[in-house]
This record gives structure tokens, C-alpha cells and sequence, in this order.
């Protein structure tokens, strides 16, 4: 069993596009696979057509709460469930640090789903508090999509920097490009950039495609909807890439 997190400090690089896109192309490989959503936004869960929303005696992650199994739900596409976001996950952070071993308590959370999974891909919030710590604990392999501009390069190295300044092992991290528009001259510079200053970047980019827009209104991944489309076939580059550099 393999943890993905699709994680960013910083919002709007298309994390929750690719965690839904890669959790569906896992999935149709045959693999058993979970998708959660620990964003209190929702948007995986807004995309799976399910509603956002914990049962009240199994919230695992608040202080004396249940195990979360039973809030679990199916997805339209064989062999791959989804744990959906509940709004209570903005106080996430207050929460557990309420708790012993606060830094650990997504680990306890996940750990009872893994002999039910082949890969459990987290759809991280874009935070960098005592959550992000609880990622980085409970994740196997951490993948950070990285769009081509100065800011983004800068929060990536503040990630790589945290991580080994408090002990936390930077070679889980993978990077890949995200929303990249190479008829951009900025665009193609910095991507080449980022290939060059960072390790562990693949090779396989994400465009900035209208597909991907399109699945909020379709709510479904990219390969479901528009299988043959440019977005499609990126999509499905990076999680073979993935496998065979990374879960191999």
C-alpha cells in the first residue's frame, strides 16, 4: 500500500486536478484506491459528485471522534472511493493540536484503511501548519505540482527548506510542472529553471488546457469525459512516469 499527497504551500498550482485524475487513472489500472479530501473547499469531493459532508459519530478527526471508515463512499468508477471534505476541516489545525501526539494523528486516522488499499491519495489543503506536518508523517510520496512562475519556485524551496530543518526526509518529495503554457517565453524559461535547480522534478508537464477547466463542469476527470484530449493523455504521461520512477 502507497500514500500519495498531492501538496502545495501555495494555492491555485491544479493539486486537486491532478489528485483527481491520478486517483482515477490508478484506480483503472485496477488498483483498489482511496481519494481524501482534507480541503474544507471540497473541490475533489465537488468533482466526484458527492457531498461534502462527514458522518457525525464517525469524524476521525476531531478529539474523541469514530473511526471515519463508515463516512467512506463509492465513486461512479470501479475500484476507486472517495473520503469526502467536510467544512470542519478549516479548524483542522485547532484540532489536532488539541490532541496527544498532534503531529501524528492523520497517521492514526489513515492507518486502519490500508490493508483495504492499494494507494490512499490525500487532496492536502494548501497550508503549511501542524496539518502539512501530519502529511508529511502519514505520506509515503509527497508530489508538488509546480507552475512556472517566481512565486512558485519560491515556495518550493521554503518546502524543501522546512523539510530538513525539522527532520522530515526531502526525498519524498516530487515535484512536476503544472498549468505550464510553453507559447509563453516566461513560461518555457522558468520550467527549464525549475528542471535545473530542483532534484526529483518529472518529466512529464501538466498544460494549461481547457479540459481541465472543464471538469468543473462536467465533475469528472479529465480521462473520463475527453479520454483522447492533449489534457488526457498529459495526465496519464505523469502517472505512468510516476510508477515507473517512483512506486517501481
Amino acid at each position: 500500500m502507497t500514500t500519495l499527497a498531492l501538496y502545495s504551500n501555495k494555492g491555485g498550482v491544479g493539486k486537486t486536478a491532478a489528485a483527481v485524475n491520478l486517483a482515477y487513472l490508478a484506480a483503472q489500472t485496477g488498483a483498489q484506491t482511496l481519494i481524501c479530501d482534507l480541503d474544507p473547499q471540497s473541490s475533489s469531493t465537488y468533482y466526484f459528485r458527492v457531498k461534502p459532508k462527514l458522518k457525525p459519530k464517525a469524524r476521525g478527526f476531531i478529539k474523541g471522534g469514530q473511526p471515519i471508515d463508515k463516512s467512506i463512499k463509492g465513486t461512479d468508477y470501479e475500484k476507486l472511493d472517495l473520503l469526502p471534505a467536510d467544512f470542519s476541516h478549516r479548524n483542522l489545525d485547532i484540532s489536532f493540536a488539541q490532541m496527544k501526539k498532534s503531529k501524528t494523528r492523520l497517521n492514526r486516522i489513515i492507518d486502519p484503511l490500508k490493508q483495504e488499499y492499494d494507494y490512499i491519495i490525500l487532496d492536502c489543503p494548501p497550508t503549511f501548519n501542524i496539518v502539512a506536518e501530519n502529511i508529511f508523517n502519514v505520506t509515503d510520496i509527497i508530489l508538488v505540482p509546480l507552475i512556472p512562475t517566481t512565486l512558485s519556485v519560491r515556495t518550493h524551496q521554503q518546502l524543501l527548506l522546512f523539510l530538513e530543518k525539522n527532520g522530515y526526509k526531502a526525498s519524498t518529495v516530487y515535484g512536476f510542472l503544472s498549468m505550464v503554457d510553453r507559447r509563453k517565453k516566461l513560461h518555457r524559461q522558468l520550467a527549464l529553471d525549475v528542471q535545473q535547480e530542483f532534484d526529483r522534478v518529472l518529466h512529464s508537464p501538466v498544460p494549461y488546457l481547457s479540459a481541465v477547466e472543464h471538469m468543473g463542469l462536467r465533475r469528472e476527470p479529465v480521462p473520463a469525459f475527453a479520454p483522447n484530449s492533449a489534457a488526457a493523455k498529459a495526465y496519464q504521461a505523469l502517472w505512468a512516469e510516476i510508477q515507473m520512477e517512483i512506486l517501481n
